[in-house]
């Protein structure tokens, strides 16, 4: 493993905030369509598959980049890379306050998703290489714990500047900022090497991998034990996080735009601290045996039972449910370090983008799948409480299925022992 370069708490927690604020941004924007979403629906006549569909647009440009992004961020950096995207995303912000039709806002969204996709896989890849491994585990809990802090700033905050400035200014206030943290970047983060020779140790040097594409990544059979999680179990995650919660508070839990907007601001909340105590506790976790494979077969039945009595209590089901299931979820979030972890460190960009684009490809294929289940259950006869119902229940089956192919499939660890041997 990778000792890292970057000496002393000072030099990381610069590199740390200068990405962190990136990050911060584009969690900010994934999330506040759910908080504008009665605006937009009233606005522009929304369907919900309309509604998914336009959610779902910031993660299909998210899942465009995954793969060039890898190899550019193993080759070119992370700095060089994410101010390159981040260009993009303030393109985007601009597009999304002019529009004023609906397939400006999707191409809008697109282009967002776009800029921003490599606010987390950009700084996940240099700490693979920057920081030891205690470090790369705690700083990848904190920056998902950064990005509560956007999904938290998505919420009340969003709510209560409406009145006063309407939707389409945030998003000029919005590119402001990212072309901020593209300067904060430029200017903090250290310089890179390309190749084996930057890995760091002789054991992570393997002849030409920093040439051989994907194809490393695709084979690992760890990678391929987590996909499947990876695209339901996270992509469901995200996509309730970032969306359906809040139309299943107003349209099936009965609560006005404002509660659900309370109500998405305290599960944030609990999402931040959930996030701070797995930066604190993972480290520990895994001196002591705990992998995040065995975390996550513990894990995600209690996620899934959650969600299994959510849909069982119907409207009853409110901010607090939701607040308790997506809190469980955050342990398949363990996923993304372990995937980078297992593969060498000059392949680390590759790893994490690869797996980046099965979550998110799964967080668009949810995100509108859900609307337009719902839409269709409508169709069919039933009502709307019926219909989200139905919808949901259809995800967490593919949860089920997802995690038994998890809990059967080879470890990586297994095959590498077997060729030891």
């Amino acid at each position: 493993m990778s000792g890292g370069i970057l000496a002393g708490r000072r030099q990381i927690a610069t590199v740390f905030l200068a990405f962190a604020f990136a990050y911060f941004l584009s969690t900010l924007v994934r999330a506040i369509t759910a908080t504008l979403s009665p605006a937009l629906t009233a606005e522009f006549e929304l369907e919900a598959r309309d509604l998914g569909l336009l959610a779902g647009g910031y993660f299909l440009g998210f899942a465009f980049t995954q793969l060039p992004m890898g190899t550019w961020l193993d080759r070119h950096g992370p700095q060089r890379v994410i101010v390159c995207f981040l260009s993009i995303a303030v393109v985007g912000c601009l597009l999304f306050s002019v529009a004023t039709h609906f397939w400006l806002l999707m191409a809008a969204r697109v282009l967002t998703g776009i800029g921003v996709s490599a606010c987390l896989m950009a700084p996940l890849t240099g700490y693979r290489r920057w920081l030891t491994q205690p470090m790369q585990l705690r700083s990848n809990s904190w920056m998902l714990m950064v990005g509560s802090f956007g999904l938290v700033g998505a919420t009340l905050p969003v709510q209560w500047l409406m009145p006063y400035l309407g939707w389409r200014p945030l998003f000029w206030l919005l590119a402001a900022g990212v072309a901020l943290s593209m300067a904060l970047i430029a200017w903090a983060a250290p310089a890179w090497q390309s190749g084996p020779a930057a890995a760091g140790k002789p054991a992570d040097a393997q002849p030409r991998s920093s040439d051989a594409g994907y194809s490393a990544v695709w084979r690992d059979p760890f990678f391929r034990k987590l996909a499947p999680v990876g695209f339901f179990n996270y992509g469901g995650f995200v996509a309730m996080q970032t969306l359906w919660s809040v139309p299943w508070l107003t349209r099936v839990a009965g609560y006005t735009a404002h509660e659900a907007a309370n109500g998405l601001f305290w599960i944030s909340v609990a999402l931040l601290g959930s996030y701070w105590l797995w930066g604190v506790a993972n480290p520990r976790l895994a001196q002591r045996g705990f992998p995040a494979v065995r975390l996550m077969a513990w894990g995600l039945p209690l996620a899934m039972a959650i969600f299994a009595i959510i849909l069982i209590a119907g409207p009853a089901a409110g901010a607090g449910a939701w607040m308790i299931f997506l809190c469980a979820s955050t342990v398949v979030t363990l996923a993304q370090p372990a995937v980078a972890m297992a593969l060498p460190s000059q392949l680390a960009g590759r790893a994490l983008s690869a797996y980046n684009l099965v979550v998110f490809a799964g967080v668009f294929v949810v995100q509108w799948g859900i609307g337009l289940l719902i839409d269709l259950f409508v169709r069919a006869g039933l009502d709307t409480v019926g219909s989200f119902r139905a919808a949901l229940s259809v995800l967490l089956g593919c949860c089920v299925m997802s995690y038994l192919y998890f809990l059967w499939a080879p470890p990586h660890n297994r095959r590498v022992v077997l060729r030891a041997a």
